[in-house]
Order: C-alpha cells, then sequence, then structure tokens
C-alpha cells in the first residue's frame, strides 16, 4: 500500500503544518478536541494497526467521536496523513555531536532514522514523491545537510549524499517491516514460506547450479552469518547486516570524495 501525501488541498494543508496550533484558550468553554490530539491519536492507530486501518472514523471511535466532530478541525484523511507524518518527524534528533567527525555523526543518523521507521512502519508507505514539506519534514533534511555540509563537499555532491543515505536507510527498514507485515497479513512466517518455495524449487529445477552459476557462488560463499536461535527472522538478519555495509560504502565513498578537497 503507498501512500500519496499532498493530495488535500494546498492553502488548508499547509496552514495546518505550518500555523501555530496551540493558542491561548479564548472565552467559553475549552473544545474538547484539538489537532495535536486527533494527529497524535492517528499516529496511534497507524502504529498498531497500519496504515490500511487509519480512517477519520477509526481515530474518531478511539477519541470516543464521531468522525465528523474530527473535520471541524482536520478537513480530512489526506490532510491528517500530512500531518502525521510531519509530526511523526519531530521525534528525531535536531542536531548531532561533530566532535567526533561527521561520519560518526551520520552513523547516529542512520541509527536513529533506523530506529525511527520500525517504529512507525506506516511512515514506509508514504511515498517520497510527493514530500509534506512540513516544518520537521525541512528540520530533518536541516540537521543532515548541517553535517555533510562539515565536510567541505560543494552542493551537488551533498544532494547526492543526502539521496544515497536516505534510500540506503529508508530501503533496509522497508525490507523488515514488510517482512513483519507478510507474516502477520499470511499467517506464514518467514521460514515457512521459504521452506516451501525453496523445496519446490530445489525439485522443479534441478540444474538450478549450472543454470545460475553466479547466484549459486553467492549464497554459497557471500551468505551472511547469523546469530543462531535469537529468534529474529533470517530476512531481518540480512536487511540490518545490508543497512549497515551500504551504509558503510557510502561513508567510504564520501570520505574518498572528502579527502580529494581537504589537505
Amino acid at each position: 500500500m503507498v501512500v500519496f501525501a499532498g493530495q488535500g488541498d494546498a492553502r488548508r494543508s499547509m496552514d495546518l503544518l505550518w500555523s501555530p496550533r496551540s493558542r491561548p484558550p479564548g472565552p467559553g468553554p475549552k473544545p474538547a478536541l484539538s489537532v495535536e490530539v486527533i494527529v497524535a491519536t492517528a499516529i496511534a492507530v497507524a502504529d498498531a494497526e497500519g496504515m490500511a486501518a487509519l480512517s477519520m472514523r477509526a481515530v474518531g471511535e478511539r477519541l470516543g467521536r464521531t468522525a465528523m466532530a474530527l473535520y471541524t478541525y482536520v478537513p480530512g484523511k489526506s490532510e491528517l496523513v500530512d500531518l502525521m507524518y510531519d509530526r511523526a518527524l519531530a521525534e528525531l534528533p535536531a542536531d548531532y555531536d561533530l566532535s567526533a567527525g561527521w561520519r560518526a555523526a551520520i552513523t547516529a543518523w542512520a541509527e536513529d532514522s533506523w530506529a525511527f521507521y520500525l517504529r512507525h512502519p506506516w511512515f514506509l508507505q508514504v511515498s517520497q514523491a510527493r514530500p509534506v514539506l512540513g516544518p520537521n519534514e525541512y528540520g530533518v533534511l536541516e540537521t543532515l545537510l548541517r553535517v555533510l555540509a562539515s565536510t567541505g563537499l560543494g552542493a551537488a555532491d551533498v544532494r547526492r549524499a543526502v539521496a544515497t543515505l536516505a534510500h540506503v536507510v529508508r530501503g533496509a527498514a522497508q525490507t523488515v517491516a514488510e517482512s513483519r507485515q507478510a507474516a502477520r497479513s499470511t499467517g506464514l512466517s518467514e521460514e515457512e514460506w521459504w521452506h516451501g518455495r525453496s523445496d519446490a524449487l530445489r525439485d522443479l529445477v534441478p540444474d538450478f547450479v549450472e543454470r545460475f552459476p553466479t547466484v549459486a557462488w553467492l549464497d554459497s560463499e557471500g551468505a551472511p552469518s547469523v546469530p543462531p536461535d535469537d529468534g529474529v527472522p533470517y530476512l531481518e538478519h540480512l536487511a540490518r547486516q545490508t543497512f549497515e555495509g551500504g551504509l558503510g560504502l557510502v561513508l567510504d565513498g564520501l570520505e574518498k570524495a572528502v579527502a580529494q578537497i581537504v589537505p
């Protein structure tokens, strides 16, 4: 399931994202709801049940209200997704210590982002094709740009580095999130699924090694080590190793680029 941000009314969405939402109470009774409460509740629904379960009705039920009561504060689900996306990003650090160097700072950023994605797997279903353009989204970008700018690299290289780092971290985390969702949705564990397919492939394609020798070589020589009996599915181990290895390769490349400009 892919969700595209920015499908609601542009002016209304941007106003909700950028205008202060916590205002001093005026005369009369305080409102029973607020944008902040609705967004926090929507995040809780998505965290617990996934993006597919998110609706104005589901959020209203959790708050003990009707869906119609929410429309006074948020025009609809599209605007709500934008607000959820940006609000969740507020959890990420606004700054990283550069005293140990830019590589350590980027590694810390990547670890924080990895944990964030696995804490909010629904976030990975919001497409990157159309950004929300909210203050926290820009804040996260500003934080990473500050670290990369400290390397002395030019703007074009920094831009490419941001995109590459984001894809490495998000892509590896998405594999974990989808693996967990697959087990819940199908009722088959990762091990059960692979055993069934592997047995069938072995029987149906006895000449697999001859037909795909490089694939067979990689499976035999390059298979990642997995801690035994730790309860974590193999694919999650693989995704974590991809995350660490891919991040290392990107950082190694950045170091070489930096070495060319820094005496």
